[in-house]
């Protein structure tokens, strides 16, 4: 007879393992499956590091779930023992009068954040080591810094089995079968849920379909960049900050982490890639990416080695207007779908375990979904090449 649990969540990612963890803890008999054997870098919640902030320029709806979320980070670090964050603060950089710089602005300006705005004679003062345009300026977030992600997973997952819950990897789903009982049948054994929490990530391509459920998502392959210090700790975590910069690669943003994972190796990455199929990503050709941020770092990096010491892979699975879909599958109330963070999902895990946990419970959740709802690609994108 196969197993019965309240809740079935697929994905032990960030986003899963948050979810499953909220369910446990509100008395949920909660069953965690996981495709790979944990840990693995087959997907988005791997590595050591993630950017966290405050700021979200002209979309406040973020800006207040991370102010939760930063609380919920600290309950979590004080549950599992273990540091989690570190801040180092952000700098955000480009032109006068640029969204980056406006939105972070009028974001921090509206919650009472602490900023301090640089001009560009205090931005070449402060930060010798990077060379932009002489007309750019900056925005420093003090709120910003560092998730460890590995240990943010591990706590997640630890805390979820400590509570009770029940963690099954190497395990892929064959079939879902939905019904006022889901029932759910992997490689190895048949579960039935109350109900079943989709949070598959780049997986969300392939898995929804099967569900009738067809979702604008693009899966890219993101090459995850190390570059050399030429001065070992010039740009270390002890006294350099986050980079956002939107305005030097055309489109595309960049970020950059001080010096922490590796030793004397700097995180500079392009927020872009090639598309690719999740389970065929390592045939995707990312030379034009290395070729870009090669020439980013010697424009604009100049005490860094312009030749990445080492390159690392990570998948984002990006929505056209790079919102999260936090909502019920149209047809089946009981089944609930996150998908699409767009590789700014992470440090908002907290929170979106919260709301998918609640959405479970039929509880009202604590924030406008309106941003998030798969109609809404329906209302905004017919029609429309993406």
């Amino acid at each position: 007879m196969a197993a019965e649990y309240d809740c079935i969540v697929v994905g032990a990612g960030i986003e899963g393992s948050s979810t499953a963890y909220n369910l446990v803890k509100e008395g949920q008999r909660t069953l965690l499956l996981e495709q790979f054997p944990l840990p693995h870098s087959r997907g988005s919640s791997h590595g050591q590091s993630r950017i966290t902030r405050m700021a979200y320029g002209g979309e406040d709806y973020y800006t207040e779930m991370m102010i939760e979320a930063f609380k919920l980070w600290t309950e979590l670090e004080n549950e599992y023992g273990t540091t989690l964050y570190r801040k180092t603060g952000l700098l955000a950089v480009g032109r006068p009068g640029c969204d980056l710089i406006d939105g972070t602005v009028e974001s921090l300006r509206k919650y009472s954040v602490s900023y301090t705005k640089l001009d560009e004679h205090e931005l070449r003062s402060k930060y010798p080591m990077l060379h932009y345009p002489a007309d750019f300026v900056a925005v420093e977030d003090h709120t910003g810094g560092i998730l460890f992600a590995d240990k943010a997973l591990a706590a997640f997952q630890t805390e979820f089995l400590r509570h009770g819950g029940t963690l099954q990897d190497n395990e892929p789903v064959v079939d879902v079968f939905p019904g006022d009982i889901v029932t759910v049948n992997t490689n190895k054994a048949s579960y039935r849920g109350r109900n079943l929490v989709l949070t598959v990530g780049p997986w969300a391509t392939k898995v929804l379909p099967t569900l009738g459920v067809q979702l604008p998502l693009k899966t890219l392959r993101i090459s995850v960049l190390y570059w050399r210090e030429k001065t070992p700790g010039e740009y270390g975590a002890e006294t350099f900050p986050i980079v956002l910069d939107d305005n030097c690669v055309g489109q595309y943003d960049i970020y950059g982490l001080p010096s922490l994972e590796y030793p004397g190796l700097y995180k500079l990455c392009l927020h872009a890639g090639p598309e690719v199929d999740p389970d065929r990503r390592d045939e995707a050709d990312s030379t034009w990416v290395v070729e870009n941020m090669k020439q980013y770092v010697a424009d604009h990096f100049p005490r860094l080695e312009p030749h990445p010491a080492i390159i690392e892979t990570c998948i984002y699975t990006n929505s056209p207007d790079h919102d999260f879909v936090l909502d019920r599958h149209p047809a089946w109330d009981n089944i609930i779908i996150g998908a699409g963070f767009s590789g700014h999902g992470f440090k908002l895990s907290p929170v979106v375990g919260k709301i998918l946990a609640d959405l479970v419970l039929k509880k009202n959740p604590s924030y406008n979904l309106s941003h998030f709802k798969i109609d809404r690609f329906n209302r905004k994108y017919e029609g429309v090449e993406y």
